[in-house]
């Protein structure tokens, strides 16, 4: 059964099991997702405001539509042909027929594009080692406290590094951060070596048993050859005190930033091995599509979601929250 049918379940009841509980991150999902899912369904309802036939002229309106949600051009392609098709093979005319193949369609490629494992890699022998990455003013550093804090809620030890010697004030926001959460913070001195910084938070952390070491970096595109040397040397470090890390290496975007969060992945992704995305500031973006694109185009999971300015609202990342959160409205509508 795929994903559509069964969010299509939790509106028709036609089982006794909810596919998709309401639970509280179900809740948080979809409080998140609202300006998305507002916008998305306004649109989509515009353009079938004036349904009359499915031509070439309906489905320029639709490519717009799904640009404009930030879907992205090649997923934006892939879905108007893949209609083309099926508006052929199962001959739908009338709008909810049309309106509910688009929905699965779009349910269909999020499925298949999914790749990479989503989950955290934790180191079952000892120390977790994850490299934060990502431009300033993403909201890199307090991804970071409410990465620690989850941790910290566990059970677990956390160290930070403060790694991002170069931008005022960095330093001393994580310091301030670490005090909050209950996290060891490991800096050095402004405009210093962050290679140095990392080398002393590895040993601080191996020292006091850790279980978690997260490093924050500097987010400096400008040059990128730069950037690249230093987290090159980064990860020398951290590789050579403990073999097989750093274990993650997370790409924080803003989501509110559309189109320029996918340039700035590509950009990382051409000076680092990302192993993970976390998508910030969701609640704040009516462009919730940039999920589709990301996975689409560049292959990296997302692993993380930002969907509220609480601690709490760090949500590890789950298609089937998402997908829900995301074309309930619509899929109410085709019922």
């Amino acid at each position: 059964m795929g994903l559509f049918d069964r969010i299509k379940q939790a509106f028709t009841g036609e089982k006794k099991e909810t596919p998709v509980e309401q639970t509280e991150t179900t809740e948080k999902y979809e409080k998140g997702l609202e300006k998305t899912r507002k916008t998305f369904s306004s649109r989509m309802n515009e353009l079938f405001a004036n349904f009359r036939t499915v031509d070439e002229d309906f489905f320029e309106d639709l490519e717009e539509v799904l640009i404009e949600s930030d879907v992205g051009f090649e997923v934006t392609m892939e879905i108007t042909e893949a209609l083309r098709q099926e508006v052929k093979l199962k001959n739908a005319k009338n709008k909810n027929d049309v309106q509910q193949v688009i929905i699965e369609k779009m349910v269909d490629i999020y499925e298949e594009s999914e790749s990479g494992d989503r989950s955290i890699q934790l180191n079952k022998d000892g120390l977790t080692i994850i490299l934060f990455v990502g431009v300033n003013g993403v909201g890199k550093t307090t991804t970071i406290a409410k990465m620690a804090h989850q941790y910290i809620d566990e059970g677990k030890k956390v160290v930070l590094a403060a790694g991002d010697t170069f931008r005022a004030g960095a330093i001393e926001q994580l310091e301030v951060w670490g005090e909050r959460v209950g996290a060891t913070v490991v800096s050095g001195k402004a405009g210093g070596d962050p290679a140095s910084v990392v080398f002393d938070a590895v040993k601080r952390a191996k020292d006091e048993n850790a279980d978690i070491l997260i490093v924050d970096t500097a987010g400096r595109l400008q040059n990128k050859v730069n950037l690249m040397k230093e987290l090159e040397k980064m990860k020398r470090i951290i590789s050579r005190e403990v073999p097989d890390g750093p274990h993650e290496v997370l790409l924080v975007l803003d989501a509110t930033t559309g189109q320029n969060a996918m340039i700035q992945a590509r950009q990382f992704k051409e000076t680092t091995d990302v192993t993970g995305i976390v998508l910030t500031k969701l609640d704040g973006t009516a462009k919730g599509g940039i999920v589709l694109a990301i996975r689409k185009e560049l292959g990296i999971p997302v692993k993380y979601v930002g969907l509220g300015e609480n601690m709490d609202d760090l949500e590890e990342f789950n298609p089937n929250e998402f997908v829900f959160g995301l074309f309930s409205e619509l899929i109410k509508d085709t019922l």
